[in-house]
């Protein structure tokens, strides 16, 4: 079995600089289709099973743009959301990106894992609906032959795939980022899901 981590084209929420983390709004740019396009393109060769996309609406659009390409099923589920900014939600200004800042900060830097931003969600929030459905597909496709493609964000993605990954880290999600359009292949192994391509480049991390 692998996953394919994928990251949502680009958005009007990323040329506004718009903290937009709810609701179907801030659909794709003309540039965010031609990235799920290509992406939709790099995956033809990789008969592809089923797509799994966050319930935002431009993780939803670069999901129908890949389905519809491949001709393969997409499902929406809320544990791929981005992680809720509460107050901050809806914001453009430097006061709102301040308390998201903060909020990185307090979860990679600090580990102080139960900060939140009023009205949004806690690390521990985004661990516990991430993880579990990642761990439900391993228990129903590990078995298999199955290539499963997951549409999802950058924050949701920077904060959770070290916790499903048994290479990966802060340390390399800082090195490599996760770009629009970017995809992460995982593989299963006998000790659990493993990096083994970022992006094109293969997975190799130090003592790992």
């Amino acid at each position: 079995m692998r996953i394919y981590f994928t990251r949502h084209g680009e958005s009007q929420a990323n040329v506004l600089r718009q903290i937009a983390n709810r609701g179907l709004t801030h659909p794709l740019t003309l540039k965010g289709r031609e990235q799920a396009v290509a992406l939709a393109d790099w995956l033809r060769a990789r008969a592809i099973t089923r797509i799994y996309s966050s319930p935002l609406l431009r993780a939803i659009e670069t999901s129908v743009i890949i389905a519809d390409r491949l001709n393969v099923e997409y499902e929406v589920v809320d544990a791929l959301r981005e992680y809720d900014c509460g107050i901050a939600e809806g914001r453009a200004d430097e006061i709102g990106w301040q308390m998201w800042r903060e909020l990185f900060d307090d979860w990679v830097v600090h580990r102080r894992w139960e900060r939140r931003i009023a009205g949004g969600e806690s690390f521990y929030d985004v661990r516990d609906r991430f993880v579990p459905f990642i761990e439900g597909l391993v228990a129903q496709y590990g078995a298999t032959d199955a290539n499963l493609v997951c549409v999802a964000h950058g924050g949701v993605y920077w904060m959770a795939l070290p916790l499903v990954l048994t290479n990966v880290d802060n340390a390399l999600m800082a090195e490599h980022g996760f770009g629009h359009g970017m995809r992460v292949v995982a593989e299963r192994t006998p000790d659990g899901l493993r990096c083994i391509e970022w992006d094109g480049e293969l997975c190799r991390i130090r003592g790992r």
